[in-house]
Formats: structure tokens, C-alpha cells, sequence
């Protein structure tokens, strides 16, 4: 089975786990690894981890208001998700750019699955694919991806697609 259709199979099973209610031991069993503290929300759309000094869109790009209930998530390959990213505007800033696979990996909540996300900072959060913009060395034509489902990093065929959460650095 070509990468292609394992990414394009997994994608399906994490699209429809998406659709599940989100699932999360409880503070006793598991500790949060991305609490609400560690976030201070802008009410503009966006929130700064405290713990990397990254701000974050709250919403996928496709979504927006202050629930990220208004759209939908949109989809992209790699080269599309590294393109938008370029010149992204919003909330008064110009210096979006996707996540390296460290960053986006931060936002994994390690007690939860169905989203793997605190759905307080970062609410509607499919528990699907989100593109980062590391390469993937073991196979050139793969980027890595965090798979929101589970938590989990992999790579994906770049011909792909995947949602996209846009990231800026700190002050």
C-alpha cells in the first residue's frame, strides 16, 4: 500500500474520530500537559503559551469566532499549507508562519484523545491531521503532521491533506 493511501486511510479514521465527544482522564490518573494557565487569551483570536512564548491562532484557518464555531476547518498540502502560511495576516499581525514539529507538538494534551487538545484554549479543534513544517528525512516526498486524534507525530505524503494552525514567535 502506497504512503499516499495509508496517510489518505488514517486520515479518514482521524476525520471520523473527529466526530466523537473528546475524552480525557482525569488531573488524578494523568496530569495535564497543557493546562488553561499555561495560556493567556488576547480575545483577539489568539492566545501566547506561556510556557514557549508562542502565540497561536486559536481557530484552524477555515474557522473563526471566539468558539471557532463559524466554518470549517480547511484542508491543504504540505506546499499549500507553506504558502498560506507566508504573509498570513491577522489580529495585526503579518509574521504567521506553520509550526516546526516541536511547536506543534507542545499543544498536545497527553491526558485526552478525540481531540489530544485542551478544547478550552483551542475549542472545535478537529482530531485530525495538522500539517508542522518540518520535513520528513526518512522519506523526502513526507512532511511531519501531529494527528490531533491521538496525539501522535508521524510523516505524511506532502500531496496530502491536512489542516493548518498558523504560529508566530513571542515578544
Amino acid at each position: 500500500m502506497s504512503k499516499l493511501s495509508l496517510f489518505a486511510l488514517s486520515g479518514l479514521w482521524l476525520l471520523a474520530s473527529a466526530a466523537m465527544a473528546q475524552t480525557c482522564q482525569t488531573e488524578t490518573e494523568v496530569p495535564g500537559s497543557t493546562p488553561s494557565t499555561d495560556f493567556t487569551d488576547h480575545g483577539n483570536g489568539t492566545v501566547t503559551h506561556i510556557t514557549t512564548g508562542l502565540m497561536w491562532m486559536k481557530c484552524p484557518l477555515g474557522q473563526s469566532g471566539a468558539d471557532c464555531a463559524t466554518g470549517n476547518a480547511n484542508t491543504y498540502s504540505w506546499q499549500q499549507a507553506l504558502e498560506t502560511a507566508d504573509g498570513y495576516s491577522f489580529a495585526g499581525y503579518s509574521d504567521w508562519r506553520l509550526p516546526n514539529i516541536k511547536e506543534l507538538s507542545s499543544l498536545v494534551e497527553q491526558r485526552c484523545y478525540g481531540p489530544a487538545i485542551n478544547l478550552s484554549v483551542f475549542p472545535a479543534t478537529p482530531g485530525s491531521f495538522f500539517w508542522s513544517s518540518s520535513p520528513y528525512a526518512l522519506y523526502s516526498g513526507n512532511a511531519w503532521y501531529v494527528g490531533f486524534g491521538d496525539g501522535h507525530a508521524n510523516g505524511g505524503n506532502r500531496g496530502g491533506y491536512a489542516h493548518v494552525r498558523l504560529v508566530r514567535s513571542g515578544q
